[in-house]
């Protein structure tokens, strides 16, 4: 397989190689809830605002829970898309991980649930380390693990925050798309 010359390949998890069935609308609610019940005004209605604001008011570890619980669960029932074919044959030639706004055990279980796992040398979720994308910090902490460096990495995933993420990491990036 072509591996375009890249020493390693990063690959975003949802909407690139699952998607993972997880209601967003009623993560935020419950997220909401977590606010309401210890007193607290949510700040926000945007579920990564509101788990942005957590920290502020006490609530890290709650919220952080709830939105990882919905995921979990979303990663059970998820579906598998095309790039994951396309993982698996990279994986033949270079290392290959998974950088994710989504918690780390989510991913692990998307990985496990489509038979990917093994295929996959690191995975960093949006909880292994201090920052979250758009920070490079996840995306480098991956590459570091791989034994590469950023500008021989390709990172593919499918929205404007992973291109940035890239771009900040100093990777190429490409779209599942491919636009």
């Amino acid at each position: 397989m072509n591996t375009d010359g890249y020493d390693a390949v990063v690959y975003d998890l949802d909407g690139t190689l699952v998607h993972l069935i997880v209601d967003w609308a009623s993560v935020t609610r419950d997220v909401r809830e977590v606010y309401l019940a210890a007193d607290v005004d949510p700040p926000e209605s945007n579920l990564w605002s509101l788990l942005a604001s957590a920290p502020d008011v006490g609530l890290a570890a709650e919220v952080e829970a709830t939105i990882a619980g919905h995921e979990r669960e979303g990663a059970r029932r998820s579906t598998r898309l095309a790039h994951a074919d396309d993982l698996e044959k990279r994986a033949e030639y270079v290392p290959v991980g998974v950088c994710s706004l989504n918690c780390e055990a989510a991913c692990r279980i998307a990985l496990e649930e489509h038979a990917l796992a093994s295929a996959v040398d690191a995975v960093v979720g949006r909880d292994s380390v201090e920052t979250r994308k758009p920070h490079p910090d996840p995306l480098l902490a991956v590459i570091d693990t791989l034994e590469s460096v950023p500008s021989r990495t390709l990172f593919i995933g499918d929205s404007q925050r992973d291109e940035e993420t890239a771009n900040r990491a100093g990777t190429r990036f490409q779209y599942v798309d491919g636009r």
